[in-house]
């Protein structure tokens, strides 16, 4: 029997070796639709390999890698990775060179951070091989996919490793790492996925950036990859990239109610509810049927948590419900997951141990101290850490509630320089006040009144007059929902021209949000005035204010001043002014003029 089998397999090799192919009578071919695959495979890879960073910790304290998003050095990574490393960290490119590198924003729940990366000078550069972003909401199971990072920090000739694989899952949930790391709505793998690509992305079949990979499955023995790996979705990054371009310290969403799913029904009922929250404002009871947010379906509990998992806090989103048996279409202001000083504090639970000052740098620092005034803002000490590059710290202020305060001075610079060139020669006047006119839109028109300056602050609707002789009632005004929180909104906007955010009162940029629960993102700078604070939402490509928000309490609805366009262009002026609480209109004004005047 066995010398049958033997016989048998000699004739087949004798056969094989007689072939036209093995003798090399003839090459080997490929089909062309096989061919055209590899091709787009290998073009793939050598395009999207140009924008994975390999990211090391100064003085041999770990790494991992990361992401270019644009020509300017922005890139994305893991909050676990960049939390060793502080704020300065080196970076290696497929060119073979290494960067330094700054942090600028970080989302500890989400486990993102942005970090900058600058030249070899180390000025800033605007050339850098950056990823193309893709669509992670199309991406389905079984879509073909290459992680490209630095696993095990193999990458020490500054070549990352490229592995490749489907993906193996799409719209998971991660519950919380500890106390924070919640990832939801993230992606699957089977492409190796091992320590030190956390932080790296998830490239498509194309090269497109799919998501940032995050976290694996290891054997329960040891930190044995087996195949499945996970990442952030880049949906749920670009979301975020307006708060982290923001040098702030993060935090997600919540509607401000839990829900279950009803076992009888497999409705997403609502289980608890705060009635401080919006959505009960918006008529969200306890049993409503939540049906979709932010523009998807909620098909379960987890499908809600998975959903809110993606949005920063405080954005309004588009959101249904149904109750007593009719459907409900409104906007949702989003709460915060966690109070600031609990956000940090949890935070700082997750970071490594600051590395060991000398005893004599620390007396020094204590000596230093006592002759300085408070103050929440301070340049990085030198002393403290010597290891910072000079290029690095010129980019750096520390500030409380911020991973980098520098870059949020940067988007505020941005900001005010838009807004007045909106308003030429507004901020060459001392003071100058604003006087406009028009007529309401209604059945019957009202003439209406506005002067809003240092001097005054009054409007005349019809015969009805009114003024605000001090703050309190600008306050007042926004609180009773009355038609006066109009010259609220507009006296902010006035002042923020004149005064500028550092002589406004306490400002900052907060990032970027959906204007009535739209895209594209609009960019949003709050001011801060006494009791009132104010924020201005205006388009990412023109500048242009669309929104001014006057909130007396962030529990209630806010002043909302509206200014309509037939065009969003900074030489368009403005047509009409629209003055909403909640979701309701409460004045409208077709404007005839719009002057800037002397105070008086």
């Amino acid at each position: 029997m066995r010398r049958g089998k033997l016989l048998t397999l000699s004739l087949s090799l004798a056969m094989l070796m007689s072939s036209p192919t093995l003798r090399g009578a003839e090459p080997l071919t490929l089909s062309s639709t096989i061919e055209k695959a590899e091709q787009r495979r290998v073009e793939a890879i050598a395009r999207a390999t140009k924008s994975a960073v390999s990211v090391f910790v100064p003085g041999g304290g770990g790494g991992g890698s990361g992401v270019l998003i644009s020509p300017d050095g922005y890139a994305l990574t893991n909050f676990h990775v960049t939390s060793p490393a502080g704020s300065a960290m080196r970076c290696g490119l497929s060119d073979g060179n290494i960067y330094d590198a700054v942090i600028v924003g970080i989302d500890p729940v989400g486990d993102l951070a942005m970090i900058r990366l600058l030249g070899l000078d180390g000025k800033p550069r605007s050339d850098f091989p950056y990823a193309e972003l893709g669509n992670s909401l199309t991406a389905e199971a079984g879509d073909w996919c290459m992680v490209i990072g630095n696993p095990f920090l193999l990458a020490t000739n500054l070549q990352p490793t490229v592995t490749w694989g489907i993906l193996s899952g799409v719209r998971r949930y991660q519950y919380p790492s500890g106390t924070l790391l919640e990832y939801g709505d993230c992606l699957q793998t089977d492409a190796s996925v091992n320590p030190g690509n956390s932080g790296g992305p998830i490239y498509d079949a194309d090269g497109k950036l799919l998501g940032i990979v995050g976290r694996c499955s290891f054997e329960k023995r040891g930190r044995v990859n087996v195949g499945v790996g996970y990442a952030i979705s880049i949906n749920q990054a670009v979301n975020f990239l307006g708060y982290l371009h923001s040098g702030r310290i993060v935090d997600h969403a919540t509607l401000g109610a839990t829900v279950a799913t009803d076992q009888d029904d497999g409705s997403v009922r609502v289980t608890n509810i705060l009635e401080s929250s919006d959505a009960y404002r918006r008529g969200l009871r306890y049993a409503s049927e939540v049906l979709s947010v932010d523009g998807r379906i909620v098909q379960s509990a987890n499908d809600l948590q998975k959903v809110l998992a993606t949005i920063p806090a405080g954005w309004r989103v588009k959101m249904s419900y149904r109750e007593d048996g009719k459907t409900v279409d409104t906007l949702v202001r989003l709460r915060s997951v966690h109070l600031q000083d609990e956000l940090l504090e949890k935070m700082s639970g997750a970071l490594p141990p600051p590395p060991p000052i000398e005893k004599e740098k620390e007396k020094e620092k204590e000596d230093d101290s006592d002759d300085e005034e408070d103050s929440d803002e301070v340049e990085p000490d030198a002393a403290a850490d010597d290891k910072i590059p000079p290029a690095v710290r010129k980019q750096l202020i520390e500030r409380k509630g911020y991973a980098n305060y520098f870059f949020n001075q940067k988007q505020q610079t941005r900001f005010i320089d838009s807004l007045r060139s909106q308003f030429p020669g507004q901020a060459d006047q001392s003071n100058p006040a604003w006087e406009i006119e028009g007529n309401t839109v209604e059945a019957k028109p009202r003439p209406v009144k506005i002067r809003v300056g240092p001097d005054a602050i009054a409007m005349m609707v019809g015969e009805t007059p009114m003024t605000a002789e001090d703050r309190g009632e600008l306050y007042d005004a926004i609180s009773q929902r009355s038609i006066g929180g109009i010259v609220s909104a507009l006296e902010g906007w006035r002042r923020m021209l004149a005064d500028g955010p550092k002589k406004f009162g306490e400002s900052f940029y907060l990032g970027t949000m959906p204007l009535g629960g739209q895209r594209p993102l609009r960019d949003c700078m709050v001011g801060i005035d006494g009791e009132i604070e104010v924020r201005f939402l205006s388009h990412p490509d023109t500048g242009v204010v669309e929104v001014v928000e006057a909130f007396a309490d962030r529990d209630e609805d806010p002043a909302e001043l509206w200014i309509l366009r037939d065009e969003v262009s900074s030489d368009q002026p403005p047509q009409m002014l629209d003055l909403r609480y909640g979701t309701d209109s409460v004045l409208k004004i077709k404007i005839d003029s719009w002057k800037k005047v002397e105070a008086k």
